[in-house]
């Protein structure tokens, strides 16, 4: 009788049909690898954006000015020329969720570029909403305090996917989430500032104010 040492039919479907497994749960293991890799890097991007607009935002509430306005006799006013310098928080929530706007007046570095400025800058943050009831981001304005009077300041995302936004004032005994210095008239001690990314991670910095004498 002839040996026949081929393969049959049945044997070759069988090593195909354990090819096909090996190559889907190796192409599923790829991809599981790649997007796991993919979610990492943009964390970590994340991480990055916080970490500054939290260090900035820390730095400009450290270079806070302002100066109580007074009247010749001693008196406090409350005129629109002394209310250039402010300091003010608002208690805002969005869809739930804390949205607190802060605004302020702050000195500034020197320029190295020749164009005019003052040393002087009015800071604003608040929060930019989206339609399903989610927060979209926390942008920042700008603008000169002397210079730029007749130009509305171009708000600019700092950071996305924000969750939450709160600022909190130090009053001496107690934390409070609103703030006027046209109310309080000074600044408050301390000014605790809270971001809660996406996913429910919350980061936060405080910053000692520093008195105008």
């Amino acid at each position: 009788m002839r040996n026949n040492k081929g393969f049959t039919l049945i044997e070759l479907l069988i090593a195909l049909a354990l090819l096909v497994i090996l190559a889907g749960a190796l192409y599923g293991t790829y991809f599981s690898v790649v997007a796991a890799r993919d979610k990492g890097g943009i964390r970590m991007e994340e991480r990055r954006e916080l970490s500054a607009t939290l260090g900035k935002l820390h730095d400009e509430l450290t270079s806070v000015f302002y100066k109580a306005p007074t009247s010749s006799a001693g008196a406090t006013t409350t005129t629109a020329t002394t209310q250039r310098f402010h300091f003010v928080v608002e208690d805002r929530d969005s869809f739930g969720k804390p949205a607190s706007l802060l605004q302020f007046t702050a000195l500034t570095p020197p320029r190295i570029d020749p164009s005019p400025a003052s040393d002087l800058m009015v800071v604003r943050y608040s929060v930019r909403e989206k339609d399903d009831d989610q927060i979209l981001g926390l942008v920042r304005e700008a603008r000169d305090l002397y210079l730029d009077t007749s130009v509305a300041s171009v708000p600019y995302p700092v950071m996305d996917r924000v969750e939450g936004f709160m600022v909190e004032c130090w009053d001496g005994g107690k934390w409070v989430k609103t703030w006027d210095t046209a109310l309080n008239n000074r600044l408050p001690n301390k000014v605790r500032v809270t971001i809660t990314a996406k996913g429910g991670e919350v980061f936060s910095t405080v910053a000692t104010l520093r008195k105008t004498p």
